[in-house]
């Protein structure tokens, strides 16, 4: 188990040097600070000046050389739009909003899809089967960000039962989770009820019923335990979605997230705070994805004789 943890912290590192130098490439591509900075006002001594003091007139390689070791002391830049505010700590206290989102969605959509897909497969065939299948067809073909424009439509304008946008108590977090999850519950719906479907045909399930154990305990026990591993294995990539998707989710409904954050940041190119966004979110995916390995190795025990 350790030897694996340790395999996952060194694919980790590559992994964060590998984006940061896409993101430093790419921010480098996408426009000149220099000009942003100064405005149309600015004389080209002025921009000469600006250039040397941020070190844009070095090699690209020792520019890169440069960045990476602010950012290894937790020096991300200063914001270029929102009043020179370091920009990792921009990031930090947009993120707590950015998790509680992710959380609330993951939450609820494992809660909902992991009984749809139960229920879909111990009933194969009837019309509960049929609604699950129709609920994960259309969670994963509909866009997010007109499912949130059409539930605020209907629940925030018309009906008047939950807020169009802000961050506050439970009813701003019910239409974004929604939104954001639908895709996610999508998926674990249909994973559950391929996984059941197997585990219920298998022979141990088939001895626990010779045994003469209630259908319940068959069901919920031992055949979901089992049906859960696959769930587990694509975590990291549900989380994935949660995080890359809220930037589409954060944007329609005004969320205060590092989503909406990167696409106000990118509108405006502050480049120090997109660098921050795009590293601190690949160091949760990273980080998310290690947790999986950790609890796929404890909750099945092949892997565990492996490690």
């Amino acid at each position: 188990m350790l030897k694996t943890i340790a395999i996952r912290l060194v694919e980790a590192f590559f992994a964060l040097l590998l984006m940061s130098v896409v993101i430093f490439l790419l921010t480098r591509l996408t426009g000149d600070p220099v000009a942003l900075l100064l405005g149309d006002g600015a004389t080209e001594a002025d921009k000469i000046a600006l250039t040397r003091q941020l070190g844009l007139d070095q090699p690209l390689p020792v520019q890169y050389l440069r960045f990476l070791a602010d950012v290894t002391s937790g020096d991300f830049g200063r914001s270029l739009a929102a009043g020179n505010e370091p920009a990792l700590g921009l990031v930090l206290s947009r993120l707590p909003a950015s998790l509680s989102l992710a959380g609330v969605a993951l939450a609820f959509t494992l809660a909902i899809g992991i009984v749809f897909g139960v229920f879909a497969a111990i009933s194969r065939g009837s019309a509960v089967d049929v609604i699950a299948r129709l609920v994960a067809l259309v969670g994963q073909s509909v866009p997010s960000f007109w499912l949130g424009i059409v539930l605020m439509y209907v629940f925030a304008v018309k009906l008047r039962w939950l807020p169009t946008s802000g961050y506050g108590g439970w009813q701003h977090y019910v239409l974004p989770a929604l939104t954001l999850g639908l895709f996610t519950l999508a998926a674990i719906t249909r994973l559950v009820r391929s996984s059941m479907l197997e585990a219920l045909g298998s022979e141990y399930i088939k001895l626990a019923r010779i045994k003469g154990l209630p259908e319940t305990v068959v069901v919920w026990k031992h055949a979901l335990a089992n049906s859960l591993i696959p769930v587990i294995t694509f975590m990291g990539t549900f989380f994935a979605v949660m995080i890359t998707g809220a930037v589409i989710v954060e944007t329609v409904f005004a969320w205060p997230g590092i989503g909406r954050l990167a696409y106000e940041s990118i509108l405006s190119r502050d480049f120090p705070v997109v660098q921050a966004v795009v590293l601190v979110t690949t160091a949760l995916f990273i980080f998310a994805n290690l947790l999986v390995d950790v609890l796929y190795i404890i909750v099945d025990p092949r892997m565990r004789s492996r490690g």
